[in-house]
């Protein structure tokens, strides 16, 4: 065993270093500002402060809570630009605070819900012992595999399906208009989910017709009853393992390949590939992490994957990898104003 050589470190007493061991003990504590954010958005400050700032024993008479305690947890997330206090003592939304309102335009509420609930919260606990077996922590957790508890629980699956559609929703436009979709054919929504991103294609496109495709539960909530589109879509259930429906001229899978592991991935793209109408195209669109150290929000949720699932985020290499098993090609990859990219491919 190797003892380190303290010359071989930086001098831990200057200023510098003080500076990076005060981020790291903040970012130590990172589970109280998810803790934080969930209680704000329980108690539907944002939602109160609507009409205009209020002070920390406004909104607790509002809440049931404490003031004290409440303006404490509030002026947290202050320091963190989600939501602000004055000289006054009144807090205000902020940017970034409008997304906890509940019933507006890309509302995240439903999603930083799912995103601080036990099903995540507990999950990352495990983290070490994820890392240790190669394993998810979420059936180590749970007792069952994620997908398999979510058909089991109503209560998890019903804030799942809210929190994914509050996820998706305010990039789904962003991703409908990111890709230059044909003005006619059929486009295949696989694994769609309530059709968000389908809906916003087909109302791009008029001459489009499109199938939602998913398990019949997911299917329940769709939301492509709209006006200009009454008979030019259908859902349809199914397991996306086995077949997809024929003759779809654009699949789309938009946060489907990230949950499964690598062999699963190539079967659903394989099931892509032999319903495609001649010259059709594939798209996954996931978040596609670049190599190096450079910050990207699909590192993080590359590990959010590594604790509930099989699956991950996957890099160009590695799409490429499983497009080859599949019998694709990799054509382009186009970015959006998301997180997310857009990855095109067609038949080799």
């Amino acid at each position: 065993m190797n003892t380190p050589n303290p010359t071989d470190h930086p001098d831990l007493t200057d200023a510098a270093a003080h500076a990076g061991a005060a981020h790291l003990i903040e970012q130590s504590l990172g589970h109280l500002y998810s803790a934080a954010l969930r209680t704000a958005a329980l108690h539907h400050i944002a939602d109160h402060l609507a009409g205009g700032p209020r002070t920390a024993a406004e909104l607790a008479r509002l809440t049931g809570t404490d003031p004290v305690f409440l303006r404490r947890c509030l002026r947290y997330l202050a320091s963190r630009e989600v939501f602000r206090e004055d000289d006054h003592g009144a807090f205000h939304l902020t940017p970034a605070a409008q997304f906890l309102r509940t019933k507006v335009p890309g509302s995240l509420r439903d999603a930083v819900l799912l995103l601080t609930d036990d099903l995540f919260v507990r999950s990352s606990g495990a983290l070490d012992d994820t890392i240790r077996t190669g394993t998810p922590g979420f059936p180590q957790v749970f007792g069952a595999p994620f997908f398999e508890y979510l058909k089991g629980d109503r209560r998890s699956r019903e804030l799942f399906d809210a929190g994914m559609a509050a996820f998706s929703e305010p990039m789904d436009d962003l991703v409908a208009g990111a890709y230059p979709f044909p003005e006619q054919g059929t486009v295949v929504d696989v694994g769609g989910g309530r059709g968000g991103l389908l809906r916003q294609v087909l109302l791009r496109h008029p001459g489009l017709s499109g199938v939602l495709f998913d398990q019949a539960p997911a299917l329940e909530d769709h939301v492509l009853d709209a006006p200009g589109l009454a008979g030019r879509w259908r859902a349809e259930p199914g397991d996306f393992f086995a077949s997809v429906p024929d003759g779809g001229d654009v699949y789309v899978l938009k946060h489907v390949l990230h949950d499964w592991e690598d062999e699963a991935a190539v079967r659903i793209l394989s099931a892509c590939r032999r319903g495609l109408a001649p010259g059709g195209r594939v798209l996954v669109v996931d978040s596609v992490p670049e190599p190096g150290n450079g910050a990207h929000p699909g590192k993080a949720l590359d590990v959010a994957m590594m604790t509930l699932v099989t699956g991950k985020e996957r890099g160009p290499r590695e799409l490429d990898e499983l497009f080859s098993q599949a019998g694709l090609r990799r054509t382009r990859i186009l970015p959006t104003p998301t997180f997310a990219s857009i990855v095109e491919a067609v038949e080799a």
